[in-house]
């Protein structure tokens, strides 16, 4: 590495962002938009952060599935800013086959779907056909979205309330919970409806559900999340003139007496103007200066939530869907992962299984025995298969955990320290922990720095607050 100083950028302006997923990405590029000098350490090998690819002989396996919605416009910015829409794309219209394992064969299969309405009518013929619910839960389901709608996001009181008691309190029955808030809420917020904060649940189904017709219609990468997370996004970043260091731990981050910083990789000592900690919340914890947040400790108090993911390769097509989701099983999302793992004949599904405390940590003979059974109940055409590959990835602390009074622990984007930024799906975005979030917190991190500097912010990276 060559010594960083603050005197060579074009006007002398030069920002070191310290981790390298989402949010760090975003905030480089948009700092390089606006003209800034960018330093961009990340300690892995690799660019993207907790969504990643990694290779299993000639699979291209994503740690895990990641998803987004129409309203995700912060993350559908990235995807256009590093040149990646096309190979994400969204669905033309919400469409979601939920299987109930639960019932006989020939009527397991309800669809969540939307009709080209105005909110709320578009869900409205979905829910009344949704076989998964009785009659009086359908009914009660729209009184209770209704209620929804009317939520205040911005009263710090939704933060102290747990979302399954609210939901009980406005007539959901147990089994509505199961069959559609906890399908979507599950792999969403990464955890049950009684363990998340009604601030977090209003915001996803508020946002998702009911404000626009299309905002919940689905995308997802047709290519590993490292062509878009890492191989695009160095490209983006090259071509913006961001220098980019792999395999950097920052090991400190301190003030230079004078106004500036310094942050410290092995074998290097960079000087900048400012700095975002673009880390987890523990990592940001520690690398933090004296007095740059009134409590540090609450970065500790804000838990972590694991997602487990099942990987299964089989040696013929047994799905003839992009992905479902599932009711009446352990099961949670299922995606088929053919194409985008380069995989030649067979078929390779993946499990996605939010709020995975209990499975977390079991091994990988337990899960097999648990998952493939499953898997035949709910896909006949499995039963014949034979099972070429079965593993699984495990992200033990994949989110923050979403928990009530989880709130009043997320930071923002400027601490006390002059200079000194924070980034992060876990800072205040006011989203759960998404690559929504992340990208929003870059951005947030980007426009404070670039006030900071007196410099004008580049008006394209604001364009989707506007679309929002």
């Amino acid at each position: 590495m060559t010594h960083g100083t603050r005197s060579q950028g074009p006007d002398g302006r030069h920002v070191v962002v310290v981790g390298g997923g989402l949010a760090g990405t975003t905030a480089a590029l948009a700092l390089a938009d606006a003209g800034v000098r960018v330093t961009l350490l990340e300690g892995r090998p690799r660019l993207g952060g907790l969504a990643f690819s990694f290779q299993r002989g000639e699979l291209t396996v994503d740690n895990g599935q990641h998803v987004y919605l129409r309203c995700c416009t912060a993350y559908r910015w990235f995807l256009d800013r590093v040149e990646g829409a096309a190979l994400a794309p969204l669905q033309d219209r919400l469409d979601v086959p939920v299987l109930n394992a639960a019932r006989p064969a020939g009527r397991r299969l309800g669809r969540l779907r939307r009709d080209p309405l105005p909110v709320p009518l578009h869900l409205g013929r979905s829910l009344a056909a949704y076989p998964h619910l009785s009659l009086t839960d359908r009914a009660r389901v729209g009184r209770a979205a209704l209620a929804l709608k009317g939520l205040d996001l911005a009263d710090p009181a939704l933060d102290t309330q747990d979302f399954g008691s609210w939901l009980a309190a406005h007539g959901q029955s147990a089994r509505a919970v199961e069959a559609l808030w906890d399908l979507v809420g599950v792999a969403t917020l990464n955890a049950v409806a009684g363990d998340a904060s009604l601030a977090l649940a209003a915001m996803v189904f508020k946002t998702g559900l009911l404000s626009d017709p299309g905002a919940a219609d689905i995308g997802w990468a047709h290519v590993p999340l490292g062509d878009l997370h890492d191989r695009l996004a160095r490209k983006a970043l090259d071509s913006a003139g961001v220098r980019t260091e792999l395999r950097a731990r920052v090991t400190s981050v301190c003030g230079d007496g004078s106004g500036g910083w310094r942050v410290q990789v092995p074998g290097e000592m960079l000087e900048a103007d400012a700095v975002v900690l673009a880390v987890p919340q523990r990592e940001a914890h520690d690398l933090l200066p004296a007095g740059a947040l009134d409590a540090p400790e609450r970065l500790l108090e804000i838990g972590t939530a694991p997602i487990l993911n099942v990987h299964v390769v089989y040696d013929r097509k047994v799905l003839t869907r992009p992905f479902f989701a599932a009711l009446g099983s352990p099961v949670q999302w299922v995606f088929d992962r053919t194409g985008a793992s380069g995989l030649r004949d067979g078929q390779y599904l993946a499990l996605s299984q939010s709020a995975a405390q209990d499975e977390i940590d079991q091994p990988v003979a337990v899960l097999r025995e648990r998952y493939l059974p499953e898997l035949e109940r709910l896909l006949p055409l499995t039963r014949g298969a034979e099972v070429r590959d079965f593993f699984v990835t495990r992200e033990r602390t994949a989110t923050f955990a979403p928990t009530p009074g989880v709130g009043r622990l997320r930071p923002g984007a400027r601490t006390k320290a002059s200079g000194l930024y924070l980034a992060g799906a876990w800072t205040a975005t006011g989203w759960p922990a998404t690559m929504e979030s992340a990208v929003r917190s870059g951005v947030g991190a980007a426009d404070a720095v670039l006030g900071a500097l007196g410099r004008p912010r580049p008006r394209h990276l604001f364009e989707f607050e506007e679309a929002a």
